[in-house]
């Protein structure tokens, strides 16, 4: 049916599914050019209910925690301009007439089709009982439910939700958020009865308990009561319970919009829903329905978002393929987070060999002191058939693309904690093909791999550029390492394109050895186009880079006292830092690597702040506004607790800092206190607050030591045998401000009952009655690994010397985002893969905790007394970075909303700014002076923050990275060079003022 002609295609709904409809067809050149009028192609009219165009209705939570509902939109002006869609807002379709081929809106306007896509989506389910319809009753679907639901809450105490499936809980979580005490109503008999079975419940339920929310389940709604007002009071329960209920929502299922179809005369399922064929059409051959109003040719209506792209997919192949491609149903599996619990279903998860299938055999693991449940069901020939896991979901990306097959290895595998005997989870290599390793995209394992074979590719930007796979939210880049491991394509040893000689350690031991103090000083020498001699230049010890060699860098003959090292006329001077065309050079690889490596060696090199200069010009978008970027392009602020211990007033201080910002607060797992949702220009006026109460910057946004968590210990607990607080405090201010290559957390148990969850930290202390054990590599996470012990029974003063060497040593030695666990096992011999299980006799993790007892405490390098020092010059010379920012001008000057003019950008550092007509450009200055400027939107999660993401050169290209997830545009253009179906607008860069 593809449109030799231009011919009209009226799209009724512009939700999720049907704004994918029209990316599928962008995408297959289907849309007729604007600019050539009667050319071939669909010209398409989209009939709107909503005021707004399509938004992720996915995030919608997001608002009640202050994400601006804007950056939920999903269509940019740009993409509906370019294609000459005709989106008409807030004027719905009223009628179809199959006769006569048109759709009259409720404005009255006619618009006739040529082909005709409902996308009506679902409306909420409210139970017929008395009171539903009273002020304070609502439903959870909408944007305008969202606000609606928000200004009510306002001035309510108490909500309670109807329902207790996904959509249910999901509100639940928003009625929290909002501060009200929140019951849950299920009819059935547990939580969630459409995902998971009773043991999976039970663990949901004690986890949602656990938060505050009170749960009823087997009981339904009978009355919504109201007060004097008319405004609900409360809820009465059909077993003569009632709640308190200033606020109601219903969540008790959806159903299909189908009306339009009803009254055209097309046929509906007897259940509701647009029945269709396998190609969506509908018993009119010109009329197709996507989405949740659809009921497809397996007799179900799928509620999910993924079934609905499948199904636009399917409508535009008829339109502009060949037509093959079909639906007959989808993979339901889903995983989430709901009020902090982590659930997820895959499969057949209650394959009970009813129906005429298999009969299961079930392997369940239960824990619940930790609210943690795991089920795999098993078919006769050992096949996986489904499974549910709640409370620990990591093995999900695992388990679910098996299904169907036999899995790779034990099933205890999966399910065990991590450290158990025979926990291993197989690596991606055992996926077959057919697995996919990229959800965002749909990219299959046989996908990757067959573009690697096809256009031979060597690294992972073009296994981006040529699949899409790791373009989305980057959580499959290692897997698509794997692949491309497995192809036996060899990893360049060097950091990126800019140094393809040298590794991190090597960088490291550069800069130290021969004081080198900018970047651009760094590129001049050493870099691709540089004057140095690459991977032997101030190694001390030539090419190797293992972490034994570059950790006597600094103390080689050679190396450190050459004539040239510190008093070359180079060294030291910045003579050109920032100001030539080095500046806009770089990439998103080695520029925070040098960045982190300034940072860490400021002491040695007399730098004043990671901010200072051109250091800004390095900096990730984080560590550049020192707070963490979230999705919505707001920051998260996280002050220092050391040990978990806080004041009145510091808590009072950080709680009043919450609700004048109007900022989501949580406590964190590392026992401090995370505020979500502030401006880059509320920044400086929250820590000028904190700061007054006794706070600092926490460098949750860093790679440097975040926490060190404690037990009680012996001030309270009657086990606890050390003072585990005071010593968590000790480690934390000792090593704060500490950048490493990774992040490093820590942990100090008062006793052997480990309440501190020490042994899965980096730095693990635990009491004994002899002293102290200290434990490292260990960490948590994707890959989770016991630390393993180092030493035991040392005194303090032993345990903080043994402590600066490891940390130093890590320092020198460790690659790029390598944590503490991957390093140990590249230094016992290993690829830096994390075994999950700590001290294995003759693994590579032994071999490496050998190595670091040689290096560290019979110091076989000599270098102990040396990693001391230099830790002593790091604590002498910290400083808090917040401080450092609100007493430089020139810093502050950054967390502006927007820059004045061009003539105030910095080299190699991008700003937001407002053009004349009003649009919001981001603007970028190279080292040579030119200016370019580009949408400030991210294309790929909506938040306004493209401004913020580092400048550098990508083959010789001028590029922006943006800040969220790393995709590289190109400045000049506005391309993506990651997905060439994405473009930034290129806007004209305004003149400087006079």
């Amino acid at each position: 049916m593809a449109a030799q002609r231009t011919q009209t295609l009226v799209l009724i709904g512009h939700g999720m599914v049907g704004h994918r409809l029209l990316e599928a067809l962008a995408e297959r050149g289907a849309l007729a050019d604007p600019a050539v009028p009667g050319g071939p192609g669909w010209q398409v009219t989209v009939l709107a209910e909503e005021d707004v165009p399509a938004y992720d209705r996915v995030h919608l939570s997001s608002v009640f925690t202050g994400a601006d509902p804007d950056r939920l939109g999903l269509s940019a002006p740009e993409f509906l301009s370019g294609h000459g869609i005709d989106l008409r807002l807030g004027d719905p379709a009223e009628q179809v007439d199959p006769a006569a081929r048109t759709v009259t809106t409720t404005s009255g306007a006619v618009v006739p089709y040529d082909a005709l896509v409902l996308a009506t989506g679902s409306y909420p389910f409210v139970p017929p009982i008395p009171g539903a319809d009273a002020p304070g009753c609502f439903t959870y679907r909408t944007l305008y439910d969202v606000d609606a639901l928000t200004r009510y809450a306002e001035q309510a105490r108490t909500g309670v939700v109807i329902g207790g499936g996904l959509l249910g809980l999901e509100a639940a979580g928003a009625l929290r958020t909002l501060g009200l005490a929140t019951h849950v109503v299920e009819f059935g008999p547990r939580l969630m009865p459409l995902q998971v079975d009773d043991g999976g419940a039970a663990a949901l339920r004690a986890t949602i308990e656990s938060m505050g929310v009170a749960v009823h389940t087997g009981v339904g709604a009978a009355e919504v009561e109201t007060d004097a007002d008319g405004k609900a009071c409360l809820l009465k329960l059909s077993d003569g319970e009632r709640l308190p209920a200033d606020v109601v929502v219903f969540s008790a299922g959806v159903r299909p919009r189908d009306r339009l179809a009803r009254e055209a005369g097309l046929a509906v399922g007897d259940r509701g829903g647009v029945a269709v064929d396998e190609r969506c059409r509908t018993t009119d051959p010109y009329v197709y329905a996507i989405g949740e109003c659809a009921q497809t040719s397996d007799g179900r209506v799928y509620g999910l978002v993924a079934p609905g792209y499948q199904m636009a997919e399917t409508v535009a192949d008829q339109l502009a393929g060949s037509g093959t491609t079909v639906f007959t149903g989808a993979d339901t599996s889903t995983r989430l987070k709901l009020l902090g619990a982590d659930v997820a279903s895959f499969g057949d998860p209650f394959a009970d060999g009813r129906d005429g299938g298999p009969r299961a055999t079930e392997i369940v693991f239960s824990d619940g002191r930790e609210g943690v449940y795991k089920k795999l069901l098993l078919g006769p020939e050992g096949q996986l058939l489904g499974g549910i896991l709640v409370g620990d979901a990591e093995a999900y990306g695992s388990l679910k693309p098996h299904a169907g097959r036999r899995l790779p290895g034990p099933p205890e595998a999966f399910l065990l904690p991590a450290g158990a005997a025979g926990a291993e989870l197989p690596g991606a290599d055992a996926l077959p093909d057919g697995a996919v390793v990229c959800s965002c995209h749909n990219v299959t394992k046989g996908a990757v791999a067959g573009a690697i074979a096809e256009h031979g590719l060597t690294d992972i930007g073009g296994v981006k550029r040529c699949t899409k796979a790791g373009t989305g939210c980057g959580g499959c880049v290692n897997t698509l390492q794997t692949v491309l491991d497995a192809a036996g394509v060899e990893k360049s040893r060097g950091l990126c394109e800019h140094f393809p000689e040298l590794t991190r350690p090597e960088i490291y031991a550069l800069i130290r050895t021969e004081h080198i103090r900018s970047y651009t000083e760094l590129t001049e020498r050493y870099g691709s186009g540089g004057t140095g001699t690459g991977g032997n230049a101030g190694a001390g010890t030539g090419g190797n880079t293992g972490p034994g060699a570059g950790a006597s860098a600094g103390t080689d003959g050679n190396a450190g006292t050459d004539g040239n090292a510190g008093t070359d006329g180079n060294a030291g001077t910045d003579r050109n830092a920032g100001t030539d065309g080095i500046a806009g050079a770089g990439c998103t690889v080695c520029k925070p690597v040098v960045a982190n490596v300034l940072g860490t060696l400021a002491p040695e090199l007399g730098l004043r702040h990671v901010l200072d200069g051109e250091q800004a010009a390095l900096q990730d978008s984080n560590d550049l506004f020192l707070a963490n970027l979230q999705k919505d392009g707001t920051y998260s602020v996280v002050p220092r607790v050391p040990g978990g211990e806080i004041t009145a007033e510091q808590l009072i201080a950080i709680g009043e800092v919450a609700r004048d910002h109007g900022l989501y607060s949580k406590i964190t797992g590392g026992q401090r206190i995370d505020l979500f949702g502030a401006r880059k220009e509320e920044l400086p006026a929250i820590w000028r607050r904190l700061i007054a109460a006794g706070l600092e910057s926490g460098q949750a946004y860093g790679k440097s030591l975040r926490t060190v968590k404690s037990c009680v210990g012996s001030r309270f607990c009657r086990f606890g045998q050390g003072d585990s607080v005071q010593l968590a405090i000790d480690l934390e201010l000792r090593y704060r401000g500490l950048r490493a290559p990774h992040k490093i957390k820590g942990g100090v148990s008062g006793c052997l009952r480990e309440c501190a969850e020490a042994r899965g930290k980096d730095i693990g202390v635990i009491a004994t009655a002899g002293g102290w054990n200290l434990y490292v590599c260990g960490n948590g996470g994707t890959s989770p690994r016991h630390a393993d012990l180092l030493a035991s029974d040392l005194s303090a003063a032993e345990l903080f010397a043994l402590i600066d060497r490891f940390l130093m040593y890590y320092i020198r030695t460790g690659e790029r985002l390598e944590r503490t666990s991957a390093w140990l096992e590249r230094l016992g011999g290993g690829t830096g893969g994390v075994s999950g299980t700590g001290g294995t006799g003759g693994t590579a993790g032994a071999r490496g905790l050998a190595r670091l007892r040689e290096v560290l405490i019979e110091d076989s390098l000599g270098i102990c007394a040396d990693l001391e020092a230099q830790m002593d010059r790091h604590v002498a010379a910290y400083r808090d970075e917040w401080q450092a920012v609100l007493d430089d001008p020139a810093a502050l000057a950054r967390f502006e909303p927007h820059v004045a003019g061009v003539e105030f950008l910095e080299p190699g550092r991008g700003r937001a700014a407002v053009l004349a007509d009003g649009t919001e450009a981001a603007l970028f200055r190279d080292g040579d002076g030119e200016v370019y400027a580009v949408g400030n939107r991210d294309p790929f999660s909506g938040a306004d923050v493209i401004a913020n993401g580092i400048m550098g050169s990508r083959d010789g290209v001028p590029v922006v990275a943006s800040p969220m997830h790393k995709q590289e545009f190109d400045l000049r253009t506005g391309a993506c060079l990651d997905d060439p179906a994405v473009t930034l607008p290129v806007l004209p860069v305004p003149t400087a003022r006079p």
